[in-house]
């Protein structure tokens, strides 16, 4: 199926209903094809990402990858690029980052930072806010924009594979998928410069590593919850994924597993470390 652009003046609508109506249908093996494609309120374009289920993790990898365990992720819709400078500087914030573009991804933010952008962006759209800004707790049910959860993460970057990365599992053809440490050239690049994963969605591997919303935990699978886990209640470091423009292609896979300390503290947050905005698919995006 070729993808579909459509310009939404509001908020995102019909699309996310559909994809809202009968998720018990949907399974990640069968959700292979490009899902559609919109651009937001705040001109922004956002991935649909079908629900389904996906084996998390893999017994190929580091020991906080294992067991390998069913999940089931519910529809949600994904930033289609890592977030920009430009984008980030848009909403007043200073910018951060070391490797200065305007398209090139936002990089040396720490993970309270990018919480307040999603409010912002949620505040400039008319949408509920997902984080409380004085306990950092995130509100699920919002419909504003929020930080995916690792599970929605990994789910959305294999989009649909089994291999080691979206694309398959040879680390050579990585070079045509992601700016790491083997072709960066020490630096960012301009997002959407190399190949997309199958549900089109860019630099999944590598430019930077992207937070999520969950605190990390290297035995969290053994207690995972199977529909839509959310991570543990508690922790000192948040997890990234993805890996970034100075990472191995060991650590540009799907499944592997990073975290940082740098939660609330800018001088702790390096030059490796971005993030995209997801929301959630539901009946509350028409209204």
């Amino acid at each position: 199926m070729e993808t579909r652009f459509i310009k939404v003046i509001g908020t995102v609508h019909l699309l996310a209903l559909a994809l809202a109506v009968n998720p018990g249908c949907r399974r990640s093996e069968d959700a292979g094809s490009t899902p559609d494609v919109v651009t937001t309120k705040s001109g922004l374009e956002m991935v649909a990402i079908p629900g389904g289920w996906f084996e998390m993790g893999s017994d190929q990898g580091g020991n906080d990858e294992t067991p390998v365990h069913k999940v089931w992720i519910s529809p949600f819709w994904m930033d289609r690029y890592e977030v920009l400078q430009e984008q980030f500087k848009k909403f007043q914030f200073p910018d951060p980052s070391h490797f200065k573009n305007p398209k090139n991804p936002l990089d040396q933010i720490n993970w309270t930072d990018a919480t307040m952008y999603c409010n912002e962006r949620s505040l400039a759209e008319g949408l509920e806010l997902c984080y409380d800004e004085e306990t950092w707790d995130c509100n699920f049910a919002a419909n504003g924009y929020r930080l995916p959860t690792e599970a929605e993460w990994e789910y959305a970057c294999r989009a649909g594979t089994n291999s080691t990365y979206s694309f398959g599992s040879t680390a050579r053809e990585l070079k045509a998928h992601a700016w790491f440490g083997d072709n960066s050239s020490k630096s960012t690049q301009v997002v959407g410069g190399k190949q997309p994963n199958p549900w089109g969605l860019y630099d999944v591997h590598g430019n930077v590593s992207e937070w999520c919303n969950d605190f990390y935990a290297e035995d969290y699978y053994r207690q995972s919850p199977e529909r839509d886990p959310k991570g543990p209640a508690k922790g000192k470091e948040r997890v990234l994924r993805g890996g970034a423009w100075n990472s191995s292609a060991d650590s540009c896979r799907s499944t592997y597993r990073a975290s940082d300390p740098s939660i609330n503290d800018t001088c702790l947050a390096n030059d490796a470390i971005g993030f995209r905005c997801v929301r959630s698919a539901s009946q509350q995006l028409t209204e």
